[in-house]
């Protein structure tokens, strides 16, 4: 189906939802973006390419402050408030009357954790969860992540400076309901440094086969290309992924063992919480 630019009114001025309807919608996730970059960053445009083809409508909402060109954003009450009023608009649609999954990147994470208790949502997806400013772990927003009481996914860059896998599974210390994600070799942008990749590559190749035969897949690819980025997804098994935590890996991914995870963990983790199982 046609993607679609949607204006919605908030207390801040119009914001925008860019929505990537699947065809016979399960689910609707609806993703907030950081605050250096907006709703075209890498990963929001994998998952609005790539999920619907497994179930899940995806809506990236602009905030205000970049639908009208501006390039800081509001204080973070602002920032919920936007994004409060945005969703209460959203699920009043006939179209997204689907159980509702929130999340973001990075600081768009921030608000879905932060204004969870009000939106009504199913689970809320992180990526690239900003623990802390680079440099200063004592100023954590641990407590933010913990607001909310539904379960979480968080995918986080092994190189993150705002704070890692490991730092994130440190502060939480084993409380049940959060399930992080390590993505071995990844900045906050997530991106992986050429090095890493060389490296890494060797050891990676066939990571998509593996995956499938774990899971009892029959006649898998044996790689996974762009278009090819959810095939694994659809079959992956989703019991337990709330409280599933990854252990650290050492070697780096390449780019497409990066955009495979990512879409095969959140739509695992979607598939769990809704109690919905992908085609």
């Amino acid at each position: 189906m046609a993607s679609r630019i949607v204006q919605v009114d908030t207390p801040l001025g119009p914001g925008r939802f860019f929505v990537d309807p699947a065809e016979q919608p399960s689910s609707i996730l609806v993703l907030g973006h950081g605050a250096g970059g907006g709703v075209g960053a890498a990963d929001l445009e994998l998952l609005a390419r790539s999920l619907p083809k497994l179930g899940s409508t995806v809506v990236r909402f602009e905030q205000p402050w970049r639908t009208a060109g501006r390039k800081v954003g509001p204080p973070p009450p602002r920032l919920d408030e936007a994004w409060t009023a945005a969703l209460g608009w959203l699920v009043e649609q006939e179209w997204a009357q689907h159980r509702l999954v929130v999340g973001g990147r990075s600081a768009g994470a921030r608000v879905a954790c932060r204004t969870a208790s009000n939106t009504n949502a199913a689970a809320i997806v992180c990526l690239a969860f900003p623990l802390h400013l680079p440099g200063r772990p004592e100023k954590s927003r641990l407590s933010e992540l913990l607001a909310a009481a539904q379960p979480r996914l968080v995918l986080q860059g092994s190189k993150d400076s705002f704070g890692t896998g490991e730092e994130i599974r440190a502060a939480i210390g084993g409380l049940p309901g959060i399930a992080v994600v390590d993505l071995p070799g990844a900045d906050h942008s997530y991106r992986i440094a050429a090095r890493s990749t060389a490296s890494g590559a060797s050891n990676r190749t066939g990571i998509a086969r593996r995956r499938a035969e774990e899971e009892g897949v029959d006649n898998a690819p044996p790689s996974v290309s762009d278009d090819e980025v959810g095939g694994i997804a659809a079959r992956s098994a989703a019991s337990g992924a709330s409280n599933r935590t990854e252990t650290a890996r050492s070697t780096p991914f390449t780019p497409v063992d990066l955009r495979t995870t990512l879409v095969t963990e959140i739509s695992r983790f979607i598939g769990a919480v809704t109690g919905i199982t992908t085609p």
